[in-house]
């Protein structure tokens, strides 16, 4: 028998076994700071006699959304592999009917299936799907090369950048939390071209917890003993994951940016040995200079017919089906 269930607290979740291929984004933790944040969680699970399968969620006027903001790369289930995690999501899906009469779900990754399988559960659940590819995101294989082996096949505009600029700042690559790195980074931020931090709390606090364990890897350049460029990147089952990156415009004639990356590059891909580095969602230009291969981002937009409330955005999507 299944038993399918809400909560409104993300400490369930510390009792679920995280998926096999697991991001930071998967983790109780990521969803306590989440939390945090403001977000109400409606944390919406199945179990039988041996597994649990969980979609961390959140609800506004009957629709439902991912519990997440613009800092995850991705969101997914959290399920056993199979048909037993596949019964458990399905029965998920029937069950939130009873609290809205739309689901959409976002980013989700579809190499590892995820897409796929988080439609399968709606349809079979009675749900109206719709999946779409949402967004992209830039990654490097790293294919058991060393940092030079790669940077010889990067453009030659970027070499020569280095080439000529790398002695004109200072790197440093920290394994751990540094306060005062990290005011330095948010100082760059500030007066960077990038828009506000939505969180910058909780980016902190996830750099903190980050650095405790040692996945943590915090990037700093200074010109002249002035910081120029910080990144915030971390290492996790062998993936490096880009965070933020940041640079004063002020001094970009120094290309410090470059530099602070190259620095990055080359620690995690010689010391940290990773077999990915994940440069997050959106297609900016310049990602595609570092990256090697581009993988999409779906949306999977699910409408409860039975409900008229989702009658109108039914022939939104019809209409927007037939101008295409």
């Amino acid at each position: 028998m299944i038993e399918a269930r809400y909560h409104d607290s993300v400490n369930v979740l510390q009792a679920l076994t995280a998926p096999a291929a697991s991001a930071p984004f998967d983790r109780a933790e990521w969803y306590a700071l989440l939390a945090e944040t403001g977000l109400t969680p409606l944390i919406a699970i199945a179990s039988d006699a041996d597994n649990a399968a969980a979609l961390a969620l959140t609800e506004d006027g009957g629709r439902i959304t991912p519990l997440r903001n613009w800092y995850s790369f991705t969101w997914r289930q959290l399920a056993p592999a199979g048909a037993a995690g596949d019964r458990l999501l399905e029965a998920i899906a029937r069950q939130l009917k009873t609290r809205g009469h739309r689901v959409t779900l976002e980013p989700v990754p579809g190499e590892d299936g995820s897409a796929e399988r988080l439609a399968r559960a709606f349809r079979a659940a009675g749900w109206r799907v719709a999946v779409e590819a949402c967004d992209t995101n830039h990654i490097l294989e790293v294919g058991g090369r060393s940092f030079a082996e790669y940077w010889e096949s990067r453009p030659g505009q970027l070499r020569t950048t280095l080439k000529r600029k790398a002695k004109k700042v200072e790197t440093q690559v920290l394994t751990r939390f540094d306060a005062d790195v990290w005011a330095d980074y948010e100082a760059i931020y500030a007066a960077s071209w990038k828009p506000a931090e939505d969180q910058p709390a909780m980016l902190r606090a996830f750099a903190q917890s980050e650095g405790a364990a040692g996945r943590l890897r915090l990037g700093v350049a200074r010109a002249e003993g002035l910081a120029v460029a910080a990144q915030c990147w971390t290492v996790e089952n062998g993936v490096a994951y880009i965070h933020k990156l940041a640079h004063l415009e002020s001094h970009k004639p120094l290309s410090a940016g470059t530099t602070l990356s190259a620095a990055l590059f080359q620690h995690v891909i010689d010391i940290d040995k990773v077999d990915l580095v994940d440069f997050g969602t959106g297609d900016q230009s310049y990602k595609a200079d570092w990256m090697e291969a581009v993988r999409p981002r779906f949306r999977i937009d699910c409408l409860d017919m039975g409900q008229p409330a989702a009658w109108a955005p039914l022939a939104k999507r019809m209409l927007r089906r037939l101008r295409a």
